[in-house]
């Protein structure tokens, strides 16, 4: 029987170089020059690092720049607020990896109304669909990608 998972995972390698690159970009950029600004990752946090505000906004647009040119989709950040302290302004993002139970289900939802003849179920941090059919496999594929979710997904493990 035809299956494939639903999945929402970032290329940690990737996100490395597209950090890497952006503070490549912010010590050779003249207004970053003598600042002690630059981007940090750590596990699962991106926190950005300026002597002030309007220099962060800077940096999260060379940042939000470097990852989609990587191929990542920037809806899986989560932004925080910016702080400010000692002349220094932090922002953390938090890189959001797997789906939730709330919007599994919500996925689950989706693929119901549709009508097709498939059936999902929620395994952990993903999706698994099935079906008889190739073709309705597909076709919940293309209904998943145009709906509005504020989470990538990916489409993983497709098998006949």
């Amino acid at each position: 029987m035809p299956s494939f998972d639903i999945v929402s995972e970032v290329d940690t390698h990737e996100l490395t170089n597209s950090v890497d690159q952006a503070n490549r970009e912010i010590t050779n950029r003249f207004d970053f020059k003598g600042t002690d600004s630059r981007v940090e990752l750590a596990e699962s946090l991106i926190t950005l690092i300026a002597p002030a505000e309007f220099q962060i906004k800077q940096i999260e647009d060379i940042l939000t720049n470097k990852m989609s040119k990587r191929g990542i989709d920037i809806n899986c950040l989560e932004r925080g607020d910016i702080s400010e302290s000692n002349n220094q302004a932090r922002l953390v993002f938090t890189v959001r990896q797997g789906i939730d139970k709330e919007t599994a289900k919500k996925l689950i939802k989706l693929i119901k109304e549709s009508k097709l003849k498939i059936q999902s179920a929620i395994q952990g941090e993903q999706v698994r669909v099935t079906g008889k059919k190739r073709d309705d496999l597909q076709e919940a594929i293309h209904l998943l990608k145009n709906s509005k979710l504020d989470l990538p997904l990916q489409f993983v493990n497709f098998r006949d």
